[in-house]
């Protein structure tokens, strides 16, 4: 029988996250995870500026080695593409390349960066890691809970479960269950020698008619490399009877703007589906002696389907409640309610935003209405930046009347440009 305060199950960005903040805390624990590292994981690859935010905070030499590792395509904004094909570029905010210290956000393969967290997490004299061992099966006790491990059984006085959007203790024991209007599908498939990808790193998302409120992405990777997919929810997946895997192939092959980029491309393995259990719901996320992190609490971001981020702020987040438990030796339903409430505040506002967002985007004359205002409004473009680091100028974006007066002075500079 292994004793232990703290155990995570689920070595990816949320679990080691949780354990490397832990650690910095002092505070021993176990993380358990069935793979053995490095290996894939379907994903979109893209790592937001919160991941970089949260470890350079940890440490700057963590971040320093990850910069060191060349695993990752720099990244300075977003390329956006309405239905009717305009493109809109959006930098991310920032002074100026040569004055930043690091990319405001990169790009790198799941088995690269999630091998590379194992790695720190190697490095941690306080962090007992079983690597390739699967958690068999759970039980409440009065003390925690006792697990049935490869490697023999296990007594936790809390779980942090961060073992990703198919978590069998997420949907069995904490309730957690799959909604398809607040879930998405998603294929991806890696693409080597895709054309114009140009000038400074940007990822890309096309949305084109038939995919609304979905969208075709292309984020380009180290190496010539890119990540390529569709996601959509999955209620319009089933009511549209799309097989994502067949429209991914059939932009790729045939649609007039991008399909020309594919001439000369090479696939690289098979085209790869997954779930997004989407934050746009409010789902209770800890209970007694246990916290659900990433997307075992459904904390991915119902725009862009961007979970990296959110797993390790949830993570870093229940190991400070985590601290604070054994602190007051409690570990009750009731106390740990301060992690739903911390990781509502900070994540829930954002999520709920971007639900907005997302259903706005079900309507392709509005995507394209946004895309004329958009283009060459230099403030709008600065609004547009500066949205994914402030939470009040997102609010605005989603105003109505934000864009009747951006419209207005639109045309009246349009009017005023004129001979």
């Amino acid at each position: 029988m292994h004793q232990t305060d703290i155990c995570i199950l689920g070595a990816g960005p949320g679990g080691a996250g949780t354990a490397l903040r832990l650690s910095y805390l002092g505070i021993p624990c176990l993380l358990l995870d069935k793979a053995v590292f490095p290996r894939d994981k379907i994903c979109g690859d893209a790592i937001s500026g919160k991941v970089t935010t949260l470890l350079n905070r940890l440490d700057p030499e963590i971040l320093q080695r990850f910069l060191g590792h060349h695993i990752q395509q720099d990244i300075w904004g977003i390329r956006f593409y309405a239905p009717n094909n305009k493109a809109v570029e959006v930098p991310f905010q920032f002074t100026g390349k040569r004055e930043m210290p690091f990319a405001p956000g990169y790009v790198s393969k799941r088995m690269d960066f999630d091998h590379f967290l194992v790695e720190e997490v190697k490095r941690r004299e306080n962090i007992r890691f079983w690597e390739g061992t699967a958690c068999l099966g759970y039980k409440k006790t009065a003390q925690g809970f006792l697990l049935q491990t490869e490697a023999g059984p296990v007594e936790a006085r809390l779980l942090i479960v961060a073992d990703g959007a198919h978590s069998a203790f997420s949907r069995q024991y904490a309730g957690l269950a799959k909604d398809s209007g607040h879930h998405a599908g998603a294929v991806r498939a890696y693409y080597r020698n895709v054309q114009g990808f140009e000038g400074e790193g940007a990822i890309e998302m096309h949305f084109l008619k038939a995919l609304c409120p979905g969208y075709f992405w292309m984020f380009p990777l180290p190496g010539g490399w890119a990540n390529v997919g569709v996601g959509m929810r999955t209620d319009v997946v089933k009511k549209k009877k799309l097989n994502l895997a067949k429209v991914l192939e059939e932009i790729v092959a045939h649609h007039p703007s991008i399909g020309p980029r594919f001439e000369g491309a090479e696939r690289v393995g098979d085209i790869r589906g997954y779930g997004l259990p989407l934050g746009s719901k409010v789902r209770p996320v800890s209970g007694d002696n246990y916290m659900l992190v990433g997307d075992a609490g459904h904390l991915i971001d119902p725009l862009t389907g961007e979970g990296i981020g959110n797993a390790m702020y949830s993570g870093f987040i229940a190991a400070e409640q985590a601290a604070q438990c054994l602190s007051q030796q409690n570990f009750s339903a009731a106390f740990l309610k301060a992690y739903d409430v911390r990781v509502q505040r900070v994540l829930g506002s954002e999520m709920q935003l971007s639900y907005r967002m997302q259903k706005a985007g079900a309507y392709p004359f509005l995507l394209n209405f946004l895309a004329f205002v958009i283009s060459g409004n230099q403030k709008i473009i600065d609004y547009f930046s500066g949205m994914y680091t402030d939470l009040q100028l997102r609010e605005q974006l989603i105003n109505p009347w934000f864009w009747i007066k951006m419209l207005v002075g639109n045309k009246e500079k349009r009017t005023d440009n004129q001979p």
